[in-house]
């Protein structure tokens, strides 16, 4: 009977506290998007982040009437640049709740921050120095090493470049003017009126030996889907124009790109392309890692929201009065 009545007292005790760890373990965050980005809205219906993503506790809305309720409300800067949407200071803002500014764009393109002073207490963006990171992309280790990836057999051009917007103070356009005086580029996009639909950007892009991979600006860490997407999936090799080697280098392999900065002119550097691309053998070495690496892109936003979760627990407690500062500005 007293060793009955001591597993009786025992369970008594700890049953309560495993189910209050339980509990607190299993608790669920909530995630308010105050307004979808560009205003593309998608369907948070059911469990979005557990059934696409395999996060679990993590629910996303975009119903402002649960603002009460939200551990995190997020605001894309977009939006509130261009003054479509305006931030809810007249709202109580609950105990323990944080606002999150989220933004992919360089801090060039991001204007003017000094007007948030003091109302954010998170930042997420491409950046490692962010709270929250989410890159446009990365490089996946494969589980077993393989040669499934072919490189095109179909290339004709030696330089392309796709460019919607083309500016000629930038340092990219320079660059571009440079080395098709040296070497022929063939140009796309919106810029040239040579629009490449979705369904034709890959395959076009594919047909060259080499993809100028020019950042509309140069900022540290500020790595798009031109590398990603554009000349990594495609099959080609990106010619990168962007931050230093030394950011590239910390999320692709050294041999898988070349740096506009490695050479002492743009001549040079379109001579080494021309004779880069007649060395079958040392041209296909910049594809040497795709027999360990995949490419994952980021392109939902729904699944840029899910990754908070997994964080929200080493999440600081802040505020921002400079949201340049994480900026490295």
């Amino acid at each position: 009977m007293r060793s009955g009545k001591k597993i009786i007292i025992f369970l008594s005790i700890i049953l309560p506290c495993a189910f209050f760890y339980w509990n607190l373990s299993s608790r669920s965050v909530t995630i308010l998007l105050w307004h979808w980005p560009f205003h593309t809205k998608l369907n948070l219906k059911g469990d979005v982040c557990l059934l696409n993503y395999s996060i679990a506790g993590c629910h996303l809305t975009d119903e402002r009437s649960l603002y009460s309720n939200a551990d995190i409300v997020v605001f894309h800067h977009h939006e509130l640049k261009s003054k479509r949407v305006k931030l809810p200071l007249h709202l109580f803002r609950p105990a323990g709740q944080r606002w999150l500014w989220m933004s992919l764009e360089s801090p060039r393109n991001n204007g003017y921050l000094n007007q948030y002073a003091g109302i954010f207490n998170l930042t997420m963006s491409y950046s490692p120095s962010a709270d929250v990171t989410v890159p446009y992309g990365r490089l996946m280790s494969k589980e077993e090493r393989s040669n499934d990836f072919t490189i095109p057999q179909n290339k004709t051009e030696l330089v392309c470049w796709v460019v919607s917007q083309y500016q000629r103070r930038q340092r990219r356009s320079r660059v571009y003017q440079q080395l098709n005086n040296t070497i022929p580029v063939q140009v796309y996009g919106h810029s040239v009126k040579r629009p490449l639909s979705k369904d034709k950007l890959l395959p076009t892009i594919s047909r060259c030996y080499f993809y100028l991979s020019f950042e509309n600006s140069e900022s540290p860490h500020y790595i798009t889907e031109k590398l990603w997407r554009n000349a990594f999936q495609a099959g080609t090799v990106p010619v990168v124009l962007g931050p230093s080697r030394k950011d590239y280098e910390a999320v692709a392999p050294t041999n898988s790109f070349i740096h506009v900065d490695d050479f002492e002119s743009i001549d040079a550097l379109g001579t080494f392309l021309k004779d880069l691309a007649r060395d079958p053998e040392r041209y296909r070495s910049y594809f040497a890692w795709h027999q360990n690496y995949r490419v994952k892109l980021y392109t939902d936003w729904r699944e840029r929201l899910c990754n908070i979760c997994p964080v929200y627990d080493s999440l600081p407690h802040k505020i921002y009065h400079d949201l340049k500062a994480w900026e490295g500005c």
